[in-house]
Formats: C-alpha cells, structure tokens, sequence
C-alpha cells in the first residue's frame, strides 16, 4: 500500500479535547482530557463529531482507531457540566442526546471502513457505548467497563441497548444495565465484550498492528460487511438476502475485487487500494 502523508494534530492544537492523527491510512483519534478521565463535556463532543464525519468522509482513512490519553478511555458524560446545566434548568441539557450522542454513534457504527476501539483504561457510560459500537475492541489488561446510567438514575444511551444485548445476551445486558459495576478486561474478554485483552504496555503497539493490517485490506469489502450485519439485525432474513446481493454488486465491481482475483490467478499476495 502506497504510504499516506501523516497528519497529526499541530502543536497549538494539543489541548484540544479531541486529537486526530492520521498515517498510511490509519485515522487515530484521541480523547484528550485526562485530567477529567475523558469525560463528555460539549466542546469535546462537538469536535468528537465533527472529528469522526471528517474521518469517515476521508476516503484516504482505510481504519479509525478510537483510544483515551491517562488512565481512562472515557467516563462518559461529564458530570460536572450536567449538574451545572441541571441545576439552571438549561434545555440544551436534553439535546444532547440526538444533537451528539446518536449521531456519534451512528459514525462508529456505518461508517464505511473498520474502526478499532484501543481502550487503554476504564471505559463507563457513554463511553463503553462507543466500545460498542465498534468493530473490535482491544483491552489493555488494566481497563474495564462500567454501565454506569443506573447509578444515576439515568436510562441507557448511546446505542448501548442496541449493541449490548447483541454481544453478551438479552439477560446478561439486562443485568449489567440494571446493576453497574466494573466488568474487568479479562471478564470482558469472556463476556465477549473484548477481542484481545493484551498488557497495557503493548497496547499501542498490538493496535498499530491490527489497524496497519486492515489498511491494507479491501476496505470496500469491510465498511460492506459491517454494514450488511448492522442491517441484519433489524430485517429479514429475505430483507437481509436481498441487501447481501446489493453489497455482493457494488464490492464485485471493485478495483481491489479485481486485483485479488488477478493475483490469485497469478498466484500472488494481492494489493488493495480500498477502491
């Protein structure tokens, strides 16, 4: 795969609270307010969001890595500014929800390219939503969930009653919803709700491995599939037939159909392009 120039988030630009970095191929962003866990104020998940619509429009970003700075992934909603916007009964509180959560989400979940959630510590709320609606999800062996919208007396958001029953069971999301606590990595890992658990110093390094790989794969075919299950889930099995043949078309035509097919014949490695 042709190298990408790198770019990386510029030096008066370190403090903002999200951090975009992206090199052959591979989109890393960061949640950038350790000293607040990563919590979700609103200036974090605006930039989140128009972060995650410029990646995913990116056609040169082939994998998006999703990960946390200092001890925490993300908290999920910063509770600080909740309370200050609870207590002036500030409308705008209520609008988060459809104005950044949903549509935060959504990009995680469709957008077409694989995206990797690298979750170097604690992951509560909203942000293990996030985690879930990832393709994968990488543990350092010091992180863990928590489902912690109960523990405020809040109902779940950010899709986390979409995609948690489909990775551990109806029961079992029921029961971590209904009663938070920590689910540490290797539970997670046995729950289903990790695909590798790895030390935490390696964490970056088996990241950057798995992301380099999927840069280098038929992106096409990738953002095809992952949206071919999304849609299953909510359809027929004739609806999802129907919809597998529409992907099965548009990946057929591709470029990188094309080489893996030529390179077969020729009885070698195939390059992909993502086209």
């Amino acid at each position: 795969m042709p190298e990408q120039p790198a770019t990386t988030t510029a030096p008066d630009q370190a403090a903002a609270p999200v951090l975009l970095d992206v090199s052959g191929g591979v989109a890393t962003v960061t949640f950038n307010r350790a000293d607040a866990m990563n919590a979700l104020d609103i200036p974090t998940k605006e930039l989140l969001l128009s972060t995650l619509r410029r990646v995913a429009e990116d056609a040169d970003v082939r994998v998006v890595v999703l990960t946390g700075t200092g001890r925490a992934f993300c908290v999920g909603q910063d509770l600080r500014e909740h309370i200050g916007l609870l207590q002036s009964r500030d409308e705008s509180l209520w609008q988060t929800v459809p104005e950044h959560y949903n549509p935060i989400v959504e990009l995680i979940a469709t957008m077409n390219k694989p995206v990797i959630a690298a979750l170097n510590g604690v992951a509560a709320g909203a942000g293990a939503a996030f985690a879930f609606a990832a393709d994968l999800r990488v543990l350092a062996d010091t992180a863990g969930y928590n489902l912690a919208f109960a523990g405020i007396a809040l109902s779940c958001d950010s899709g986390s009653s979409w995609s948690l029953p489909r990775l551990v069971g109806t029961a079992r999301a029921k029961e971590l919803l209904l009663m938070p606590r920590t689910v540490r990595a290797e539970e997670a890992l046995a729950l289903g709700l990790a695909t590798r658990v790895v030390p935490a110093d390696e964490l970056a390094g088996v990241v950057a491995e798995l992301a380099g790989t999927l840069a280098a794969g038929p992106t096409l075919a990738y953002g095809s599939i992952r949206r071919a299950v999304a849609y299953s889930a909510g359809h027929t099995l004739t609806e999802s037939l129907a919809r597998e043949g529409e992907y099965m078309s548009l990946t057929g035509a591709s470029e990188d159909h094309a080489a893996a097919v030529s390179a077969f014949l020729a009885k070698e490695s195939p390059v992909f392009t993502g086209r």
